[in-house]
């Protein structure tokens, strides 16, 4: 990736000394290259990388929704406790700061893009401003999905004076991002402007088309609790547009840890005190295992005995038969929520002064561990899985069963991506042919729909989404954790409160959209949130 972004440098560079001889040209500052000079596309992989910090890693997804969503769990005692977090919906010495990540990496993303987009309009690039409309409402769509009102009509607006923009209640943003992702979607043409420093797509704008219209099937589908007749109309545009169509239009942000661009959740769990604490939860393996499914020796193994191995990341055991899940809401104090207290606890692992308590509870394989994996932002499986809910709802045409059986097929093929081993297709067919959708009310076949797309999303390490799907959805059925000194009321956090710099910076629109939103807290609902 570094290669895309360096060249913002250098195209300064080469554009402003290949002129003339000119005293005052040749002492301008190459890395201040004026409009006539800079190319915008040279912003847009500085935004993917930005989208996919803001989505993974220490920006929230590892320290808040990757254990509210029972995916994983944590002891989160010793020098990993602020996944208390996470795992207890307790307060750790850094959440404030925690809360405000997404806030600001989400603006700060949209306001390059805003920027990309000025610029390209003075120089007539339309394919390239309508790439850019698409992401900006993914960058600032996830971040209404994680705090609720948000500014978006006089957002990025800074350069018109406007400093203090008001914040439009979820269900106006919602309509405005997908009416401009709509008039972005209809832009693109083929024939216009290439794209060009492209790391997700590489300038294919048959396939932005797709990632659009897959972006915008997902927003429809966040609507069903609140106002189905437009989701089903959005659905409708969604699928007339043209969603993904396999899984080579996966869209993935890809990792580069030689210069510089790491997966941000591969580099948390490299973390000796992160690789010895954060384990997949009994709620995922219970799951994995009901089935045998094919993921569980790709992403769950038991270390080797002992605390050195437990905070190391030499290989594990990865047979299934030997994974175990660690329950969430326990902690390794000695007290009543002592792991060791818990009826199936297995004991720890090592001896004398080389003991690892949680030892024998799996963890996150090699492949979480790869600094040069992609973050998968929005994937063909999950598409599929979506259009199986809303061909149930009666949404669009086709078979619900045929949507899942296709889902779950690609949800075991993109595992690749990671870097990794695959599953063979021999396992893939095997499986899914033992595991239909079950249709034998409409309940089941909801039920087994969205747990995959839980299950789906959270080994894709795409935990967001994971949360924010069973928000919308109510599945998988979750018993919320009840810790001591917990910040939710012993419920499972359904938001981020507002970052604190707003109440000083914005704060009259703060306090309209909290009064509108009944609260500020972990469980006030955003307006879409209806699931359970």
């Amino acid at each position: 990736m570094k290669k895309y972004i360096s060249a913002f440098l250098l195209a300064g560079f080469l554009g402003v000394t290949s002129c003339d001889s000119n005293f005052e040209e040749l002492n301008t500052d190459p890395n201040r290259a004026d409009a006539t000079v800079f190319d915008p596309n040279l912003i847009l992989p500085i935004a993917a990388n930005g989208y996919g910090g803001m989505i993974s890693g220490y920006s929230g997804a590892i320290l808040f929704q990757s254990m509210w969503i029972q995916a994983m769990a944590s002891t989160s005692t010793g020098g990993a406790n602020y996944y208390s977090n996470a795992d207890k919906y307790v307060i750790s010495g850094s959440t404030n700061s925690y809360i405000a990540n997404v806030w600001n990496n989400g603006y700060s993303t949209a306001s390059r893009i805003q920027q990309m987009q000025k610029l390209a309009r003075t120089k007539g690039m339309n394919n390239l401003v309508a790439v850019g409309g698409i992401f900006k409402v993914l960058t600032l769509s996830f971040v209404s999905d994680i705090y609720g009102d948000i500014p978006y009509s006089d957002a990025l607006k800074g350069d018109e004076g406007i400093t203090q923009p008001k914040y439009d209640s979820q269900s106006q943003a919602y309509i405005a991002m997908l009416t401009e992702l709509e008039a972005s979607l209809v832009a693109l043409s083929p024939t216009g402007d290439a794209i060009r420093n492209d790391v997700i797509y590489k300038g294919d704008i048959a396939k932005w088309r797709r990632f659009g219209y897959s972006l915008m099937l997902k927003m429809a589908m966040r609507l069903v609790k609140k106002d189905a007749a437009a989701g089903r109309t959005w659905v409708q545009k969604a699928v007339a547009g043209g969603v993904f169509s396999s899984t080579a239009d996966d869209a993935l942000i890809p990792g580069d840890e030689a210069n510089g661009y790491s997966n941000s959740s591969a580099n948390a769990l490299n973390v000796p005190d992160d690789i010895y604490e954060v384990r997949w939860s009994k709620k995922m393996i219970d799951y994995l295992k009901a089935t045998n499914d094919p993921r569980l020796p790709l992403v769950a193994e038991v270390p080797n005995p002992g605390l050195a191995a437990n905070r190391s990341g030499d290989p594990g055991n990865s047979n299934p038969n030997v994974q175990i899940g660690l329950p969430n809401g326990f902690d390794l104090r000695g007290g009543q929520f002592d792991i060791s207290r818990h009826p199936d606890f297995p004991g720890g692992t090592g001896t004398g002064n080389d003991i690892a308590p949680i030892g024998a509870y799996s963890r996150p394989t090699s492949l979480y561990r790869n600094r040069n994996a992609p973050v998968f932002a929005l994937t063909y499986a999950e598409v599929q899985l979506l259009l199986a809910e809303a061909a149930l709802r009666g949404w669009t045409t086709g078979s619900p069963a045929d949507y899942y059986r296709n889902g779950v097929t690609a949800a075991f093929t993109s595992m690749a991506k990671f870097g990794g081993a695959s599953i063979s297709a021999n396992s893939i067919a095997s499986y899914v042919a033992a595991n239909p959708l079950d249709v034998s009310s409409m309940d089941a076949s909801m039920k087994m729909i969205n747990e995959q797309i839980w299950a789906t999303t959270s080994l894709f390490a795409n935990f967001v989404e994971a949360w924010n799907n069973w928000k919308r959805s109510g599945f998988p059925n979750l018993t919320p954790v009840n810790f001591p000194g917990n910040f939710s009321s012993g419920q499972i956090p359904r938001r981020q409160p507002f970052p604190n710099g707003e109440t000083s910076l914005n704060a009259d629109a703060l306090n309209g959209a909290i009064s509108r939103m009944g609260g500020d807290d972990w469980i006030t609902r955003t307006w879409w949130d209806g699931g359970n």
